[in-house]
């Protein structure tokens, strides 16, 4: 009898909480949740008024709480966060939890495919 050989090393699981770049979002499922989880506050195109919460456009690679014309917290401001597909990720699982004193009321989607999906709208909603 020999030695068994050592079992091949897993491979290392991704970080919590990336977004999957595997796995692109419907960018049409993710129209329906902005209009139900997100329109009220917030509007995505160019020249988009502020609401309750700042127009979207431009949100890739904008530092958060740049925008003229809207009130942000201290706690925005001072985030020091860039948005793109993995932050946003993360923030939309719960934005009180990821940014602590942000006026954001929305709960969050606990769903990875629900976030996936909004993503995919914004990128190609705000750009």
């Amino acid at each position: 009898r020999g030695a068994r050989p050592a079992p091949a090393p897993s491979p290392a699981p991704p970080p919590p909480h990336r977004f999957p770049r595997d796995t692109m979002g419907d960018a049409g499922k993710g129209a329906k949740i902005f209009k139900t989880k997100c329109s009220q506050c917030h509007t995505v195109e160019a020249g988009g008024a502020h609401k309750q919460g700042p127009n979207l456009n431009g949100l890739f690679g904008r530092t958060a709480g740049t925008v003229d014309g809207y009130s942000y917290s201290a706690a925005n401001q001072g985030s020091g966060i860039t948005w793109g597909e993995d932050t946003l990720f993360d923030y939309l699982l719960a934005p009180k939890k990821y940014i602590p004193g942000t006026k954001m009321v929305f709960a969050g989607l606990k769903k990875e495919k629900d976030r996936r999906d909004l993503i995919e709208y914004l990128k190609q909603s705000t750009a």
